[in-house]
């Protein structure tokens, strides 16, 4: 990631009056909107930066913020009142209402051809769903964020139909810096954050926030949205612009010029949070659910500097549990949901198998650090508990500025996969040894286009390692028919139950790496 000094490479230019008429006489015919840009964001970032924190004096009016969850979710901003409803493009926006556990407001704004408009907050503008509120409760509230819905041409068949019955919500901003993004036909999992400071440590994370936002109207047929967003915290200013793609996979684009007002321990960049309760690898406690798995994303999978795949099959730990990636320019990283199969699942209103996976690629270099992933306990699938982010080795000093470019991807059935073979479950369990004392078993099923190359007789091993608290007892790696990929086998001893245990394992035919990378860690009881 490079520190740029925007005082570099400046110079003073003498102009002649004639070229100075010219000039403002140019500017005269320039649309109002050029006068405002993401260069205008970072000015107020960096401005914010120089300045003492202010913590927001906005709060929610008390029957608003006295709304349970479910109470808060039935009110909705109106179909025919979002921006841009009745425009004939692709593209409209809705907001959120203060209330409930959002207490803080936002500002919003459209930039179009004639410069930039606040968006007028209206109590009417929202449908109360049947609460006991009235619209006066709501004269002194505000906007807690706002979401982008997307008309997909496949939808249409042919002819444009009414804009409140096709569209679909795409990207949202609601909760601090959170986000989340939605491929056609996805429902809610795995969200974003824009940047995280401490997250993990003992002191406690702070949560920079979005207070102002920039909505850039587009032309008619314009398939892509730019959202300008500025962040403060007591030791962070941010500017971030988001370019938002929709397509049966969405994709944002991030560029973010970051300002720390003092140091920080840890810097997270390019944030994601999701939930894991349980899965194949840690089957529910008690077995009694109906649902075998519940989870938004069932691993961390990881693209190194040096070209490596890695996989890190998710759990929901006793306790903390903190596990870094250290490395040079990542490739990519992302928590992905692999398992796409509704039998997996039986939930027939969670439908996670329809939930997306979301990848994260560097754009440019972003030096030494490392991939932190942190998880935590959860008793329900109502929090997420499992989070990843990039930490550089050096987080900047405070008044430098540091830049930032990724894109972010919410990927369904065509996700980024590594091009020889992937894990497809992972499977822990005493039920095959015949004293539970004597080993802990894993299956690791292993499938992908350089495994189902070949025959299945080929030699093909497992290759296993782990650190100094565990002690490898067995392991087997044998072609499975019914995935035309190969499962492995594999037996280990907690020699230090109190500790963690580190596993690593791939598979090799004769000299060939053909699989990513598992990773594995064996908590501590």
């Amino acid at each position: 990631m490079r520190r740029i000094d925007p005082s570099r490479g400046r110079r003073c230019l003498r102009l002649s009056w004639p070229a100075v008429l010219l000039l403002a006489l140019l500017a005269a015919n320039l649309p109002a909107h050029a006068a405002f840009s993401f260069t205008t964001v970072q000015a107020m970032a960096q401005k914010l930066a120089q300045e003492p924190y202010r913590k927001p004096t906005t709060a929610s009016p008390a029957a608003l913020t006295a709304l349970d969850h479910a109470e808060y979710q039935r009110i909705q901003y109106k179909r025919a009142a979002r921006l841009w409803a009745d425009a004939g493009g692709p593209f409209s926006v809705g907001f959120s209402l203060v209330g409930g556990i959002y207490r803080d407001a936002v500002k919003i704004n459209e930039v179009d051809a004639h410069g930039v408009h606040p968006v007028t907050f209206r109590p009417d503008d929202f449908d109360l769903g049947g609460t006991k509120l009235s619209t006066q409760a709501l004269d002194k509230a505000g906007f807690s964020g706002l979401t982008i819905y997307y008309r997909f041409p496949a939808v249409a068949r042919g002819h444009v139909p009414p804009l409140s019955e096709h569209d679909q919500k795409v990207l949202s901003f609601q909760g601090a810096n959170l986000f989340y993004g939605l491929g056609e036909g996805q429902t809610a999992g795995t969200s974003a954050r824009s940047l995280a400071i401490d997250t993990g440590l003992q002191s406690g994370e702070e949560f920079p926030r979005f207070t102002e936002f920039w909505i850039e109207r587009p032309a008619a047929k314009e398939r892509a949205m730019v959202i300008d967003a500025l962040m403060d915290s007591k030791r962070a200013t941010a500017a971030y612009r988001f370019v938002v793609y929709p397509g049966r996979n969405t994709r944002v684009e991030v560029r973010a010029r970051i300002y720390l007002r003092d140091y920080v321990t840890v810097l997270g960049l390019a944030p994601l949070n999701s939930m894991y309760l349980y899965g194949a690898n840690q089957p529910a406690r008690g077995g009694s659910s109906y649902r075998p798995e519940v989870h938004d994303a069932d691993g961390l999978q990881i693209h190194s500097g040096t070209g490596e795949w890695l996989w890190r099959a998710l759990i929901n730990p006793a306790r903390l549990l903190i596990t870094s990636f250290s490395m040079t320019n990542p490739q990519g990283f992302g928590l992905m949901q692999r398992e796409r199969d509704f039998k997996a699942y039986q939930d027939l209103q969670g439908h996670y198998e329809e939930r997306p996976s979301v990848w994260v690629t560097p754009v440019g270099d972003w030096g030494a650090g490392r991939i932190e992933l942190i998880e935590l306990p959860t008793p329900d699938d109502t929090h997420d508990n499992a989070f990843v982010f990039w930490a550089p080795a050096q987080p900047p000093r405070p008044q430098t500025p540091l830049d930032l470019a990724y894109r972010v991807e919410w990927q369904g059935e065509q996700m980024t996969l590594p091009p020889s073979a992937w894990v497809t479950q992972t499977r822990a369990g005493n039920d095959f040894a015949p004293d539970p004392g004597s080993g802990t078993g894993f299956v690791i099923d292993f499938a992908g286009p350089a495994l189902s190359a070949l025959p299945p007789d080929a030699p093909v091993e497992g290759v296993i390692s782990t650190d100094a608290n565990g002690e490898i007892l067995g392991q087997q790696v044998v072609h499975n028919s019914h995935t035309g990929g190969w499962r492995l086998y594999l037996k280990i001893k907690h020699v230090d139950t109190r500790k963690p245990v580190e596993l690593r394992a791939y598979l090799r035919s004769g000299d060939n790496t053909v699989s990513e990378t598992w990773s594995y860690i064996v908590p501590p009881t």
